[in-house]
């Protein structure tokens, strides 16, 4: 079975939860004999053809917010057709959009639905209908559709009627504590010293708030290390950052593999503030 795989910026080592969920699943499709193409946009990834098994095309995308991931879906859609592939599995309900033209092609499409992300705060009203429309179309025209948790296949039954959303958690890679803190002397931190954060800087993440708690805590010697960078800049990620420079905050950037091993496994507490 040949499977195409759009919605995601690419794989490996891109930050997002997406890209996450799909650098851990399609290797495993792939080791049970599955044909698996991750379209990956251009402008994130460095050139390689292979990641794992999986087989990897790089397709332009405009580095604009709110076209991005719709342009690239249409044209890894058209990929898809070109090269036969007998499924597309979409992620996340922009791309969903496409679900009409992959089945128009003759291919079968699976939808896997990451959350509502019309909810979130980065996007505009014109932005958050769209969305709204891609998850209504993709639940619509879907052969399959997957949702990562039961509330989300709950709101797409009672809102779209559509009763046979399988429901598969995203799983979790079994935890890797090591003892190096090469890393951590780099940045200035020290062992059980540090609150920990890491997520993208936008609004919804709540990273503001945390800054401004731990502001308010007087405990000598800690600090505050917030991993994570913005996938576009934007007024709000600066207000952050200069926002962070005047309260001491460590901020590494986007930072994986052993260095945020060593900050997950050291710090004195982490913490999710999302909203």
């Amino acid at each position: 079975m040949k499977i195409y795989v759009l919605g995601t910026r690419g794989i490996p080592d891109v930050a997002g939860g997406v890209e996450t969920h799909c650098e851990r699943l399609y290797p495993r499709l792939a080791s049970m004999g599955m044909d698996v193409t991750v379209v990956r946009r251009r402008c994130y990834v460095s050139p390689r053809n292979e990641y794992r098994g999986v087989r990897l095309i790089d397709v332009y995308a405009p580095r604009i917010k709110s076209l991005e991931a719709m342009c690239h879906t249409l044209l890894g859609v058209f990929k898809a057709g070109i090269d036969r592939a007998d499924v597309v599995h979409l992620h996340a309900v922009g791309p969903s959009l496409l679900a009409p033209l992959a089945r128009l092609l003759g291919m079968k499409v699976v939808v896997t639905n990451h959350g509502h992300d019309y909810e979130r705060e980065k996007w505009g009203r014109v932005a958050k209908a769209v969305l709204r429309m891609g998850e209504r179309v993709g639940v619509r025209f879907a052969n399959e559709v997957i949702a990562i948790s039961q509330p989300i296949a709950d709101v797409l039954e009672s809102k779209y009627g559509r009763g046979d959303v399988t429901v598969i958690p995203n799983g979790v890679e079994p935890a890797c504590v090591t003892e190096g803190d090469d890393y951590l002397k780099s940045i200035g931190v020290e062992r059980g010293r540090y609150v920990l954060a890491v997520g993208r800087l936008v609004k919804e993440k709540g990273l503001h708030d945390l800054i401004m708690a731990f502001g308010k805590i007087r405990t000598k010697g800690f600090r505050l290390v917030i991993a994570g960078d913005a996938d576009h800049r934007d007024d709000y990620s600066d207000e952050l950052k200069a926002m962070a420079v005047e309260a001491g905050v460590v901020m590494p950037g986007y930072i994986s593999g052993e260095p945020l091993q060593q900050l997950m496994s050291h710090s004195a507490l982490f913490v999710l503030p999302s909203y």
